[in-house]
């Protein structure tokens, strides 16, 4: 509430947020009105003490008060104001479990935007600051409207066996920071969500969300806030986006179009760090196994490294005017001034050409396709959440910041686990289809099993690979869909006889096994050769009755005078005929 950071016990908050620079809390989510607070309300220090801290009414005091002067005992008069169970259950000796003797009465969900978005709003004019926080404000907003729509879900009775939507929706205090935990303070624009366990069930009493489905669908909600963010940022500012490869044969992020990159190197200097103990920390590991971590031994190392180098945050209280002059400074003597007025000039210069080179455009079929492919290398067997969040960082790179239709993220999904994928196991978890998503005896099979087997490559190469690989074969279906049912001049009429036994009709993937072979004979030459000599007579009838008409109108045109023929069976000087083929116009 004030920065992470600590004051004195007789400091007011208020004057406490004024001095670290930091704005108040705000409440947010369709559940207040069951509480009697509005969304936008500041968040006040008893308030977010009772609610978040103890699991109780935010405004407890003043209903204690009234049933006390009803004549209501005091413990009667406090568990009337609690929020479900009471945290004094948790301290019971009865309890069975240790981790269930600390009560858990919020999660703390952090809205971070790409690295170039905390850029741009540091160092760029005040106007253009309150834009990227007002995009902030809409796509933090509409994740969390999602997450409560969507995904939160209210469990109650005997392991939380019986389980529905959420009644009302969830309780959110929204705390904004502006700076990261660097050693020299960095721009960091992010908001902290804190949403609180409690909500009401479907039959009004209160109880406990489900944790594990909101923590299930915290990648999908951080890339639904992601493209949202993009969107909001190009409908305002007109920037676009570009992928930007962090870490080789990692998954890429999309950053802002046409900053500097080496500005990136400046703001992130926590990421460094890291990196610079990551690296003794490996030294160490394969000192001590012979061999380089595995995936999971490299997260646990990076998390290792992250907590010995995170440092406290400072002491001095700057406000954010203050914290943007100084941030100006650092950057204007790092690289120069050219590079830190001309940054959003540059931006729309880059977001032009990114529009001419890129066409914003999704397909759902490929889409799907992609979503699967890269799901499957990375996870193997995965549910629908997996999918979810895949097919929106699909949108985001296949958009760059151009508005996507509500609702086609879910399309996309869907057709995927339609048409590309198959149950596994006896949970809700899927896996791909891999006989609807390639024939079993086209050359990709030797291209895609490889991919799921090779340990030693990065994951997302692998992944990438193999959705390259599926994309290309649905564009060449494509394309053999549109020969096989276009009459084509040129096509050769082949005996069935002469055909290679040992081909097979080419699949478009889809389970309706439908066969895109197109057909070759001396019948379908024959349709050809007629449908062409009615669009010829079609043609040469429209030439004429439009030449009649301007003759009509304005006068018969004069003729050119005739060239001058050359004797038969001989050729212009400098020109080679070829047998069988015409030079030009209609064959």
């Amino acid at each position: 509430m004030v920065g992470d950071g600590h004051r004195a016990a007789d400091t007011p908050l208020r004057a406490a947020q004024d001095e670290a620079g930091v704005p108040p809390g705000i409440w947010k989510g369709r559940g207040l009105a069951a509480l009697g607070l509005r969304a936008g309300d500041v968040v006040s220090e008893r308030q977010a003490e009772l609610l978040l801290g103890e699991g109780r009414h935010p405004d407890a005091d003043r209903i204690e008060r009234e049933l006390l002067a009803q004549g209501k005992s005091p413990a009667r008069a406090r568990r009337a104001t609690v929020l479900g169970r009471p945290i004094e259950h948790n301290a019971s000796p009865k309890t069975e479990k240790a981790k269930e003797r600390t009560p858990w009465l919020a999660m703390d969900l952090v809205f971070r935007a790409p690295s170039t978005a905390h850029i741009a709003w540091a160092l760029t004019d005040d106007e253009t600051r309150l834009v990227l926080e007002s995009c902030q404000d809409v796509a933090r907003d509409r994740t969390l409207e999602w997450l409560e729509e969507s995904v939160a879900q209210i469990r109650w009775k005997a392991g939380g066996k019986q389980r529905a939507r959420v009644k009302d929706g969830l309780v959110v205090a929204v705390f904004r920071h502006y700076e990261s935990r660097a050693a020299e303070s960095k721009p960091l624009l992010h908001d902290h969500a804190v949403v609180s366990i409690r909500a009401r069930r479907p039959d009004g009493k209160w109880g406990n969300l489900s944790a594990d489905s909101m923590l299930a669908h915290l990648v999908a909600a951080d890339t639904l806030y992601t493209l949202l963010f993009m969107e909001e940022v190009t409908a305002r500012l007109g920037w676009a986006w570009e992928p930007r490869e962090v870490t080789p044969g990692r998954r890429p992020v999309m950053e802002i179009a046409g900053i500097d990159r080496r500005l990136i190197g400046w703001q992130s200097t926590r990421r460094q760090q890291i990196e610079d103990a990551l690296s003794v920390l490996t030294d160490k590991y394969e000192e001590r196994h012979g061999h380089p971590p595995g995936e999971k031994a490299g997260y646990a190392l990076a998390c290792q490294a992250a907590d010995q180098t995170r440092p406290p945050k400072r002491t001095e209280l700057l406000s954010l005017t203050e914290l943007r002059t100084r941030w100006r400074i650092s950057a204007i003597r790092a690289f120069g001034a050219c590079t830190v007025y001309r940054l959003a000039e540059r931006a729309r210069a880059a977001a032009a050409a990114v529009w001419a080179r890129v066409r914003p455009v999704a397909d759902v079929a490929l889409a799907a396709v992609d979503t699967v492919a890269v799901v499957y290398v990375l996870r193997g067997a995965f549910a629908r959440h997996h999918l979810l969040a895949e097919a929106r960082r699909h949108l985001a790179y296949a958009l760059r910041g151009r508005p996507h239709e509500p609702g086609l993220d879910e399309r996309i999904v869907q057709a995927a686990v339609d048409d590309y994928t198959r149950p596994v196991g006896r949970g809700r978890r899927m896996t791909a289809d891999l006989r609807a998503l390639y024939p079993s005896d086209t050359e990709d099979q030797a291209v895609l099993r490889p991919l799921t087997r090779n340990r030693t490559a990065a994951p997302y190469g692998r992944a990438r690979l193999a959705a390259d690989a599926l994309a290309a074969r649905v564009r060449a279906a494509r394309r053999a869909e549109r020969l096989g049912f276009r009459p084509r001049p040129y096509a050769v009429a082949v005996p069935a006889a002469s055909r290679p036994s040992h081909l097979r009709p080419f699949r478009d993937g889809r389970k309706d096994g439908r066969v895109l072979e197109p057909e070759t004979g001396v019948d379908v030459v024959e349709r050809t050769r007629q449908t062409l000599e009615a669009v010829a007579a079609r043609v040469a009838a429209t030439i004429q009755d439009s030449r009649r008409a301007r003759e009509a109108a304005h006068g018969p045109r004069p003729q050119p005078a005739p060239a001058a023929v050359p004797p038969p069976h001989t050729q212009q000087p400098g020109t080679q005929h070829t047998p069988g083929r015409t030079t030009g116009g209609v064959a």
